[in-house]
Formats: structure tokens, C-alpha cells, sequence
């Protein structure tokens, strides 16, 4: 539907659209965050948040809710493509991420617990091993960033079949309860005076130095800054390597007397799994089908729901009944370095993109980082 100022009222092109300081594109964690920093810096300026779905569009309201900085094999496949200390100031960035999200908005407002996190090996995966005599390494790597060692070996208490009995722990790993987390900080923003709205997709935009002008679907305003927090759909509105992932999930219905509880990865973090209290929910394979799932379109696809099921019935609840109750997908945005993008593209233009799949995790910390680049 084409847009025109006279679809609007005087009152509302005087207080959604007029004396914009700062507009934000994106509702997810990073633009939530960002508004909420620039409002605490600046109390008086006019911000406003434009988001193309009804709810948070891309991975923000659709992810997992893991709360965590990265398993053992994801972190050494990390080390192969990047330097050392590229890894660990991301791995830094994500525990002070986790940290400033809690201290934002309370543990109890994210329904926080802190129930360890575990990666499985499939029985005929050959990288146990070395990922077991990585562990000492990895911990020293991460003594100056934690209090203790996060990792270490243990057993397979759950009951799991088909992979090694031998897990990698870590203690630090929490998980959060997604859809609570993003509507206290949707109330957050809006006691701040931040306006939001959905349906408002952004079809254009033009900095002409003294303002911004953004073009909704053939209705234009101005802003003083326009700052892009859409992530998985970054590379539709600027020129950067960020790359749409989509991420398929389910989850079952409530199993009782379910053992399993705790935050779980397979594969580099290509599966991954958790409690929801008594249900499993269950995502990822993604990289069965990495040009299918290079996309920005939602939706499913039966090669990787199918194993999905696959290993759900077969090694993770393999003597359980137990129904699927819902599946879904969401978009992250990737690229081939796991380094977030946060930068100045113009004279008011600015972007914080790329989370590689630790929205979680970064986001905050990278919607706070922008709103301070911009000021």
C-alpha cells in the first residue's frame, strides 16, 4: 500500500513525525537498547522506533533464549578464521552483554536461570578429543574475563543416546524466557517516551547533511540521525557484509517428569537445545541447507524439520512420549566473521548489525555501543 501525508492527521504528523531527533529502525534488542541509552543521555530528545512486522520481525522475539558466550567446537572453529584476540574480545563483548542485559532489566524480568550449559558429540564425531585438550587452553584464555574456568568434562546424566558419554560443561551458561525479556523492554521504552511503530517498513532513505529523509512506502519525513538495527535484514537497507541466516525451531508439549534441563549444543552450535521447564524446545540445522537457508523469507522446510524430529525422537528423547506442539523460523544476520558492525556509514547515518546468532548475548551491549557512537 502507497503512502501520503494525507493519509495522516495534523495531529498525528505533529507528534509520530515532526522535530524527529533520532529514528531507529528496528524494535529488536539492539534498537530498544539503543533508544533507551540515547533517552538516558539525551531525556528531552524526540526518538522513534520504526518496525516493519507487527512484532520484532527478525530473531529478537523468535530466538532460543540461550544465554550464553559460546560452546568449545564453536569456539575453536572461530580460532581457524580468526586471530585470537579478534575471538576473545567477542567473547568478551558477549559476557558483558549478558551482564548489562541483567543489570538492565533484572534477572526476574527475564526469567533468568543460570541451569549450566553442555555440548554433546554425536557418536561419530571425531572432534571430542581434541576439543577435550582445548578445554585447558580455552580456560586460560578466559581467566582474565570470569571468575573461575567455565569448562570441564563430564557425563551424559541424561539419558541422551547416540553420542559420547562424554559432555563439556559450563556453569556460566543461563537461559532467559525470550517473549518476557522483549516486552519489559518494550515497557521500558515506552515509559521513556519512545515511540514505536510497527507495520512501518522503510523503503528509502537519503542523508542530505543538515537531516535524513526516510522514505515509508511513498510517505517521507525527516530526522536529524538515522541509525539501522535490523540485523538479519540489514543487507536490504545498507552496503555491508551481513549476510540473512534463517534458524529453524520447535517445541514439544509438556513431558513429565522431563530430566533434561539445561542449555545444549551439537555441532559447533548448529543444534541446539534446552528446557522450556518441562518441554524441549529444539532448533537450528541450518547448515544442511546453507544456501536454502540464506534467505530473509520466514518458513520451514522439510529437510531440516524432518531432522530435526530425527534427533529429538532418536537422541534426545529417545524413551519419551511426547508431541510436537509448534514450529517457527526467525532470521539472524551472519557474515564470515563473528565481529558485530557497528559504525558510521554517513553524515547521519549509522548501523549496529551482524550478531552471528548471540543476540542474546550482544545485542544490548551493541544498542548501547551505537547509541554512543551516534552522540
Amino acid at each position: 500500500m502507497t503512502l501520503k501525508a494525507s493519509d495522516f492527521s495534523y495531529w498525528e504528523l505533529k507528534h509520530w513525525f515532526d522535530h524527529i531527533d533520532f529514528t531507529i529502525v528496528g524494535s529488536g534488542i539492539v534498537g530498544l537498547t539503543c533508544a533507551l541509552e540515547l533517552k538516558n543521555q539525551y531525556p528531552s530528545a524526540s526518538v522513534l522506533i520504526l518496525e516493519r512486522g507487527l512484532l520484532p520481525q527478525g530473531a529478537s522475539t523468535k530466538n532460543a533464549g540461550f544465554a550464553c558466550f559460546g560452546s568449545v567446537s564453536e569456539l575453536l572453529q572461530d580460532l581457524t578464521k580468526s586471530s585470537e584476540q579478534e575471538v576473545l574480545d567477542v567473547i568478551q563483548m558477549r559476557i558483558e552483554g549478558l551482564k548489562y542485559l541483567r543489570q538492565l532489566l533484572g534477572d526476574e524480568a527475564l526469567d533468568y536461570r543460570e541451569y549450566g550449559g553442555y555440548e554433546l558429540f554425536l557418536s561419530k564425531d571425531e572432534t571430542l578429543d581434541e576439543c577435550i585438550q582445548k578445554i585447558p587452553y580455552l580456560n586460560k584464555l578466559l581467566d582474565q574475563l570470569l571468575p573461575t574456568s567455565p569448562y570441564k568434562v563430564t557425563s551424559n546424566k541424561f539419558g541422551f543416546r547416540g553420542v559420547d558419554d562424554k559432555l563439556i560443561y559450563n556453569k556460566f551458561e543461563g537461559q532467559i524466557d525470550t517473549g518476557l525479556m522483549m516486552s519489559n523492554l518494550l515497557k521500558k521504552a515506552h515509559s521513556a517516551g519512545i515511540k514505536i511503530l510497527n507495520n512501518a517498513r522503510v523503503s528509502g532513505f537519503e542523508d542530505l547533511n543538515n537531516y535524513v529523509n526516510i522514505d515509508l512506502d511513498g510517505f517521507s519525513f525527516k530526522t536529524s540521525k538515522l541509525l539501522i538495527a535490523t540485523n538479519g535484514f540489514a543487507n536490504q537497507l545498507v552496503d555491508e557484509e551481513v549476510i540473512p541466516a534463517r534458524a529453524q525451531v520447535l517445541i514439544t508439549d509438556p513431558i513429565s517428569e522431563l530430566k533434561i534441563k539445561g542449555t545444549f549444543h551439537i555441532e559447533q552450535g548448529y543444534y541446539y537445545f534446552r528446557n522450556v521447564g518441562n518441554r524441549v524446545l529444539f532448533g537450528g540445522a541450518r547448515n544442511l541447507d546453507f544456501e536454502g537457508e540464506t534467505t530473509t523469507e520466514f518458513g520451514l522446510s522439510e529437510i531440516i524439520q524432518n531432522r530435526l524430529k530425527e534427533l529429538l525422537r532418536t537422541v534426545i528423547l529417545p524413551q519419551t512420549e511426547y508431541e510436537i506442539s509448534h514450529q517457527w523460523s526467525g532470521i539472524m544476520g551472519v557474515g564470515n566473521r563473528k565481529s558485530p558492525i557497528v559504525k558510521q556509514l554517513s553524515n547521519n547515518i549509522y548501523c549496529g548489525v551482524r550478531l552471528s546468532g548471540m543476540g542474546i548475548a550482544i545485542g544490548s551491549t551493541i544498542g548501547s555501543s551505537l547509541a554512543k557512537l551516534t552522540l
